[in-house]
């Protein structure tokens, strides 16, 4: 028996005027997906407990299977496993993201325009954060360069104790209200105002402004948290599981719970990613035993933060025909059983540009128990059959059957 787990990060949305009072997943063409609806199992799952910030980080851990609440310690320290940051107890993690700023005020009046600075590339980013190290790292302090926009900062002997806002919840609006604070907040607000004097006019930032692409004019601290520590996938679930992402986190995620992360060349977080290479790495991984895989994509989640609806529907529809049809494809051709779980992590409302909490909907599809039915894949038809998982844990044990 295979499982397979096929995660459109911030996929789920809100109905728009603009077509109709639909959502994007309404108006995709995803056939494929809708099929598996009509011959499985839709309605909504719960992915962020009470009182919990709906990042990615957290429902991520839901849909895997696990407790946020129990065992989350914060989501930079999940991506530095990724990095291969060797984090001591005492450590700190904070996430450093390079974001683009207004370029008329006063740093403290600037508007967030960009969390991702066009998503910029690992190379010029990695360029940009030798400058950052250069300038702010000490014997206590280091910055290490991850995937795009993404990277970490250790404190030795940081603290937790401070309010830190990530870039993506406040975009379009001025940073005044949610600048740093809390321990060492001075420090933080410090170095942010000061990258941008070294950022703005850096050459590669004049370049990319040349090609109609935002500036990473300044760097944002946030996502602190300590060494995680997460009960073995495996043991959890007696299930020998592989994890296929183009960001750290998901990375991360996978090699703190003993899972293998499969890295597949030409991945990224946006649309044009290598869904052919992650389907192949998904088929290998499962003819080379593997009994459970989880594919993230990213794409509709950056489509949402971006606010870009079109770009949405097309990463939902590119989800369908690159990623869920030839995998269906293979399994049927096979003949193995194999079950087959679509879903968000958490909705990303193109009207909003930022997580909610609300519940998701899913598609379980199980090959040995068909259905049939005239449900479609979409947030009306799971509201429909309702809330059926109050927690990602509890979908994770039903889908593998434990």
């Amino acid at each position: 028996m295979k499982y397979v787990v096929i995660l459109g990060d911030g996929m789920a949305d809100e109905p728009l005027e603009i077509i109709n009072n639909r959502t994007p997943l309404e108006v995709a063409n995803k056939p494929t997906i809708d099929k598996l609806a009509r011959k499985g199992e839709v309605a909504l799952c719960s992915t962020i407990p009470e009182g919990m910030a709906p990042g990615s980080d957290v429902a991520n851990l839901s849909v895997m299977g696990y407790d946020p609440k129990s065992c989350y310690t914060g989501r930079s320290p999940l991506e530095a496993i990724s990095m291969g940051i060797k984090m001591s107890d005492t450590d700190v993690c904070y996430r450093c993201n390079f974001v683009t700023l207004s370029d008329d005020e006063e740093y403290e009046n600037k508007y967030m325009i960009d969390h991702s600075s066009s998503e910029i590339t690992t190379e010029e980013a990695e360029e940009l954060l030798k400058v950052i190290d250069e300038a702010f790292s000490d014997k206590i302090r280091q910055f290490y360069s991850g995937i795009s926009y993404r990277h970490a900062l250790i404190w030795h002997n940081g603290s937790i104790n401070v309010n830190l806002t990530p870039p993506h919840n406040i975009l379009e609006q001025k940073i005044t209200d949610y600048l740093p604070k809390g321990d060492n907040s001075d420090f933080f607000r410090d170095i942010q105002k000061k990258s941008y004097n070294i950022l703005e006019n850096h050459p590669i930032n004049i370049e990319r402004e040349k090609q109609g692409l935002n500036k990473a004019n300044s760097i944002w601290i946030w996502g602190e948290g300590t060494k995680p520590s997460l009960e073995s996938f495996k043991d959890k679930y007696q299930k020998k599981g592989a994890m296929i992402s183009a960001v750290d986190l998901l990375k991360g995620i996978a090699i703190a719970a003993d899972m293998t992360s499969i890295d597949v060349e030409g991945a990224t977080g946006g649309l044009d990613t290598n869904y052919a290479g992650k389907v192949e790495a998904c088929l290998n991984a499962l003819e080379e035993g593997y009994e459970f895989v989880y594919i993230h994509i990213e794409a509709p989640d950056e489509c949402g933060h971006q606010g870009e609806l079109e770009d949405k529907i097309k990463a939902i529809e590119l989800l369908d025909d690159k990623v869920v049809k030839p995998i269906f494809k293979h399994l049927k051709e096979i003949g193995e059983d194999f079950r087959l779980l679509i879903m968000p992590d958490h909705p990303t409302p193109i009207a909003l540009r930022t997580h909610t909490s609300d519940p998701v909907p899913y598609i379980m599809y199980d090959s040995r128990q068909e259905l049939d039915s005239n449900v479609t894949y979409n947030e009306i038809e799971a509201k429909k059959a309702g809330i059926r998982f109050e927690s990602g844990q509890e979908l994770m044990t039903y889908f593998l059957e434990k």
